[in-house]
């Protein structure tokens, strides 16, 4: 450990620290089942001078393909969405040549829905994209959040490449997009006069992620009339900060108009209307609401973030800002009484 610790240039605790985590992932079967065919690989190699030309050697002689290697991509690329459905398992087993992954379609009934290579699905458990869920006779993988992540990079990378080969658009960042999750919303103009959906990302606004998060009694933590409100309010600020000077000058909306300030300064390119239910909107919050809302909603802090720069403690920002959008609801007139008899309607 010593000789590799100073061919690598780093400490030998490092090196034992690697050592002991590749052990303790060998309590996956796939996982020790790919270190032991590098092991019988290595075996009958001559002796290098170096750690690094025995790792060269290795590489080179390894049957076991990367990650990156075109076919486990395209492997992956197929294998990954079948394990994304629900109640989808990859089984596989010691008598077993591939691995296949069955779906529950019933209860106590499995449809087969895709056969991989083991030698795949060993890079698959080496890249921790699949993980045991249950061992004995018939050993069964699920997918983790590494591996929906490694396919929406893949599946982002794959769009980019057609759209820059049929020069629609200029290629988008794969590791950009395996973060966003796109849905569709009814936006309106400041008169009401038109409407239009567009597509927004879904996990762009701490809202949005923070509605999907369950309470203790299995209730959402927030409603989708808070969530409208929170949503209200940063498309208003959106649409008042056409300004120049907006950006610099946000403090102004949480003071009352003077003469000069953003509310009455005609600034163009802006909408006063929108400026104007902002400044309603902050001022009706008051102190301490106001300031977390604003954070959330219009400048999309996470509730971290904006716990550290406001002072407070950690965790207490999330019920702050739900008595906010509660508040906020009430401002915008948005009930649940209004809701349901505007959907009868």
């Amino acid at each position: 450990m010593r000789a590799l610790a100073r061919d690598r240039g780093c400490h030998a605790s490092t090196i034992l620290r690697q050592v002991r985590k590749a052990e303790a992932r060998r309590d996956d079967p796939l996982v020790d089942e790919a270190m032991s065919v590098l092991a019988r690989t290595c075996s009958g190699l001559p002796a290098a001078d170096t750690v690094q030309e025995l790792s060269n050697m290795v590489a080179k002689s390894a049957p076991l393909p990367s990650g990156d290697d075109p076919q486990v991509v395209r492997e992956a690329k197929r294998i990954l969405r079948r394990l994304c459905e629900k109640e989808a398992r990859l089984v596989v087993a010691p008598d077993m040549e591939n691995a296949v992954v069955l779906r529950e379609v019933a209860p106590g009934r499995h449809q087969r829905t895709a056969v991989v290579a083991r030698s795949v699905a060993h890079v698959f458990a080496l890249e921790d994209w699949i993980a045991c869920v249950k061992s004995g006779r018939v050993i069964c993988y699920e997918i983790t959040n590494a591996g929906r992540s490694a396919l929406k990079r893949m599946l982002a990378k794959e769009l980019a490449e057609r759209r820059a080969r049929a020069a629609e658009r200029s290629p988008v960042d794969p590791f950009q997009e395996q973060h966003r999750e796109y849905g569709e919303r009814t936006v309106q103009s400041d008169d009401g006069a038109e409407v239009e959906r567009i597509r927004f990302n879904l996990a762009e606004s701490p809202l949005t992620m923070l509605g999907r998060r369950k309470g203790p009694n299995g209730a959402p933590f927030l409603t989708a009339l808070e969530i409208e409100a929170g949503e209200r309010l940063r498309e208003d600020f959106e649409r008042a900060q056409l300004g120049p000077r907006i950006t610099q000058n946000w403090q102004k909306f949480l003071a009352p108009p003077t003469r000069g300030s953003v509310a009455d300064s005609g600034i163009g390119g802006g909408s006063e209307a929108a400026r104007r239910r902002v400044s309603e909107a902050l001022r009706a919050l008051g102190p301490g609401l106001s300031d977390i809302a604003f954070r959330c909603c219009c400048f999309l802090e996470g509730l971290e973030t904006a716990e550290k720069r406001l002072g407070w403690s950690a965790r207490s920002g999330k019920v702050v800002l739900r008595i906010a959008l509660q508040q906020l609801a009430g401002h915008y007139g948005l009930t649940l009484g209004q809701e349901e008899t505007r959907r009868a309607s």
